[in-house]
């Protein structure tokens, strides 16, 4: 199993964080997405340490051994974006990279959006830049993809999916880390047989998330989602172009769709795309981890 650095605990924004560092030199923040966790950049950590990057990888708010604040508007973007935000002031930076994947690139291209000093690169995965001009409300969701629709469940019925996950964690986690996706609503995951597809996951990386969500419980990366609306809302008073240099890379078995207007708001963006499904730098570490090396060294940051 990858070994992976001793975390701390960091005073940022009114909550503590758990961080794990590696290397000196430029800054580069990863952003996990759900349901995930620091370890998922083991791969890239040690070869972006080794280019002469001082790497910081938290476990967001919610996650791990950071904070869990018991408020659902405490896991807005707003509350996100300023932990990143004082996670640099921490460290005495000015701006750094932004690396993101799921969840984790919304909160970077939001920080694009809301603290585009802070923000001197980008580049995420899976997750497309989303124009807030454009995002379906929850009400809408509902309409069209039903009350199954694990954005819907999770805001219409609190606290039900976080103890089925909770119940049958390592089943669940074992169910969504495979590739390519199960058909299985996300939420029946917890409960299902073993789904087709390749584990993403060895069994020993696969017991250290699960250990990781059996400690935490669900609900604060889940109420990432119960702000789903309210983030809209916060992002639509921002200036929607990014304008920083991106690279954006897809995995393209993956189920979240590839943007046909991406560099319509990012216009400095760059596009890899790897044959893999959605945990991409799990994947396809070696591929990922080269693509960004790779794309940092011919954009200075």
């Amino acid at each position: 199993m990858t070994t992976f650095p001793t975390p701390t605990l960091i005073p940022v924004n009114g909550v503590e964080l758990e961080v794990f560092e590696a290397g000196t030199g430029k800054p580069v923040v990863l952003c996990h997405g759900w349901p995930e966790h620091a370890r998922s950049w083991r791969h890239q950590m040690p070869a972006l340490a080794a280019a002469g990057h001082h790497v910081i990888a938290p476990n967001q708010r919610g996650y791990g051994n950071s904070a869990r604040p018991s408020e659902v508007t405490a896991y807005d973007i707003e509350h996100l974006t300023g932990d990143l935000v004082a996670l640099l002031d921490h460290h005495g930076y000015e701006d750094a990279t932004f690396i993101g994947h799921d969840w984790g690139a919304y909160v970077v291209w939001a920080m694009a959006l809301l603290h585009p000093t802070r923000v001197n690169r980008v580049i995420n995965l899976s997750l497309p830049y989303p124009d807030p001009a454009a995002m379906p409300s929850i009400d809408f969701m509902e309409s069209v993809l039903g009350g199954d629709y694990y954005f819907v469940h999770f805001n219409r019925h609190p606290g039900v999916a976080d103890a089925a996950f909770e119940a049958n964690t390592a089943r669940f986690l074992r169910n969504l880390y495979r590739t390519p996706a199960s058909a299985v609503p996300l939420i029946d995951l917890a409960t299902a047989e073993l789904q087709p597809g390749e584990p993403v996951l060895p069994e020993p990386e696969l017991a250290v998330l699960a250990a990781a969500f059996e400690s935490s419980g669900f609900t604060g990366g889940i109420n990432w989602y119960r702000n789903f609306d309210r983030n809209v809302q916060l992002l639509q008073r921002a200036d929607p172009i990014v304008r920083q240099p991106t690279l954006m890379i897809y995995g393209d078995r993956d189920t979240i769709p590839k943007s046909p207007t991406l560099a319509d708001f990012v216009p400095e963006v760059d596009v890899v795309s790897l044959d893999c499904g959605h945990w991409i730098q799990q994947e396809l570490p070696d591929e990922t981890t080269q693509a960004i090396l790779k794309w940092l060294e011919q954009n200075p940051g």
